[in-house]
């Protein structure tokens, strides 16, 4: 569907989390799609708190969070992207991804995706250093019912901790989404509209998910808003609103 940069860092980096831009479907990199070959992807969001004032009231937002992703290979049942965010304003700003796979249909008719990535790429040891890999796996529904995404992950058993210090590096994310509202345009056709939602499991940084709405000013410009929650509140605190830009180049 898109690429974006997910998740920032929250302001005091010990209790930190941040997500590198793989592509997404809205929370997570539970997702089957992969940026075209040649093609870049610009992400800016933000994620901030609603209707608790300032800081004395609880009132919080992530470092926004700009990202650049692009395809890498030219192959249409072998694609590869990599790609990183800064996130500011943070102590440690970058963060890599790359995901290598097969897309949905590649090698017989019906066959699922199946792909295999990294993200979370932090550069400082024991802080940012999630090194999250997971794999992917899903396909289309019958009867133009979306699209559902399955995955597992495990990441950096020194830094995928809860608020209480227990481990919590390996869990699974779940997604779907479902486009409507079809265009036909000189860029192609393409949904207006698309619902997604996701979720991740596991009380650390990367554990939680939501449900938004894109809307796709064309075919490579869109914006998606929603609301975030999260596992262990401990660690990214309240429940957030996002706002994402994304344009493909």
């Amino acid at each position: 569907m898109k690429n974006k940069a997910l998740l920032g860092v929250l302001l005091v980096v010990s209790a930190s989390r941040a997500w590198a831009t793989p592509s997404t479907t809205y929370w997570t990199p539970a997702t089957i799609d992969f940026q075209p070959f040649k093609v870049g992807h610009v992400t800016y969001d933000n994620y901030t708190t609603v209707g608790k004032g300032g800081t004395s009231r609880k009132g919080a937002a992530f470092p926004n969070d700009l990202g650049l992703t692009g395809g890498g290979l030219p192959y249409g049942k072998f694609q590869m992207e990599a790609g990183f965010d800064y996130l500011e304003p943070s102590d440690y700003p970058w963060f890599f991804n790359a995901k290598i796979g097969s897309p949905e249909g590649a090698w017989f008719k019906g066959a699922p995706a199946l792909e295999a990535g990294v993200f979370n790429v932090g550069t400082k040891k024991g802080v940012t250093d999630q090194d999250i890999g997971y794999v992917v796996t899903g396909r289309s529904l019958p009867a133009n019912l979306g699209r559902l995404h399955l995955a597992a992950y495990m990441g950096n058993a020194a830094v995928m901790r809860s608020t209480q210090g227990g481990r919590q590096n390996v869990g699974f994310m779940a997604a779907y989404d479902h486009g409507f509202w079809p265009v036909k345009s000189s860029e192609g056709e393409y949904n207006r509209l698309v619902l997604a939602g996701d979720f991740a499991s596991g009380r650390n940084p990367i554990g939680g998910g939501g449900a938004g709405l894109y809307y796709y000013f064309s075919k490579n410009a869109s914006i998606l808003a929603g609301p975030v929650w999260y596992n262990d509140r401990g660690l990214n605190g309240d429940w957030k609103w996002t706002t994402q830009l994304d344009v493909n180049f």
